[in-house]
């Protein structure tokens, strides 16, 4: 694994601050009718991206996630102001507006997205490493999903080919505790999910999701394995969401005290806190930082504010692509 210096904290400090910062202005203009639809933020989850981001090679490993899913594009190296253009629907967007918060994709970066469908992209990840092995490609797919994700049974379909194939894919799980709402205590009879892997003799076990140096290690073992030809591993990644499910989310079924014991393991202030005691920084250059994230994020809202809607006629030039059809021919 690449070393973990000075250096990398001070970047893990301001890409993390940044993520947080960009989401909190989404529910901001969220709440001002500028984004519609679901919004399903980061929040306190953003050790587990530095982490992997640190252990991956970012040339050719690829990633695929849920919902949730702003930041890891930006991670990946997406423009940030094309992130928030496409949550606010703009043409400027990743998907020229079409997909909004929950499908964002970059093809250019190897993020495959934002899906909506509860597990939908397990075996899609899978599906891509499949294809990886099969043309000899030298990558690895970090395939991302939720706690509640974990319960959908096309999980054991995909975990049992995936061992079969000796798939060059990192599973992993971001267990937050309440997938939409029911906490892990109660969809099953045990709460160490990592344990669903050891059925299939998969490499398997938990992280703890609040620490980016922890995360990077275990990444870095797991690509690693993957990469050499060792298969698939599973990482039961523990973390905590500060905000519910979606914007919409009322939180009835977690205190605010809970929320305020996990905010003190805050990932952005454990990394802060660590630069503070080795002195990597003083606090006038910690000002300076903080100060840059903002302008970033000003700089994100202002291009989506004034970019274009897209056209009406751009439904049908992405949709429809067949020589009988009488209206509009595929053009994008």
């Amino acid at each position: 694994m690449r070393e973990i210096t000075k250096e990398t904290y001070l970047n893990w400090y301001e890409e993390m601050l940044f993520w947080r910062k960009f989401e909190d202005k989404l529910a901001q203009v969220y709440i001002q009718q500028k984004v519609r639809g679901f919004l399903h933020l980061y929040n306190g989850q953003e050790a587990i991206l530095a982490g992997a981001l640190h252990a991956m090679d970012l040339t050719k490993d690829r990633m695929i996630t849920a919902y949730r899913n702003h930041v890891q594009p930006i991670g990946m190296g997406v423009d940030p102001k094309r992130v928030m253009a496409e949550l606010y629907g703009k043409a400027t967007g990743t998907s020229q507006g079409l997909g909004g918060s929950m499908h964002i994709f970059s093809k250019e970066h190897r993020f495959h997205g934002g899906h909506g469908i509860v597990g939908g992209q397990i075996p899609l990840g899978a599906g891509m490493a499949f294809g990886d092995k099969y043309f000899n490609r030298d990558n690895v797919t970090l395939t991302f999903f939720g706690d509640g994700a974990a319960r959908q049974g096309t999980l054991h379909e995909t975990f049992n080919m995936a061992m079969n194939w000796k798939l060059p894919v990192v599973f992993c799980v971001e267990n937050n505790g309440y997938a939409m709402g029911t906490s892990v205590q109660r969809t099953a009879n045990h709460e160490d999910i990592w344990k669903l892997g050891l059925g299939y003799e998969m490499p398997s076990g938990p992280v703890d999701g609040m620490n980016p140096e922890k995360v990077a290690e275990a990444f870095d073992e797991a690509i690693e394995r993957a990469r050499t030809g060792g298969g698939p591993t599973f990482l039961d990644i523990k973390t905590y969401r500060y905000r519910g499910h979606s914007m919409s989310d009322a939180q009835k079924y977690r205190t605010k005290e809970e929320v305020e014991e996990y905010q003190k393991l805050d990932p952005i202030t454990q990394v802060l806190e660590k630069i503070k005691t080795n002195a990597w920084a003083t606090e006038e250059e910690i000002k300076t930082i903080d100060k840059r994230v903002k302008d970033r994020v000003k700089e994100c809202e202002q291009f989506a504010e004034e970019s274009d809607y897209p056209d009406t006629s751009v439904m049908y030039d992405s949709v429809y692509e067949q020589e009988d059809y009488p209206f509009l021919p595929h053009k994008l």
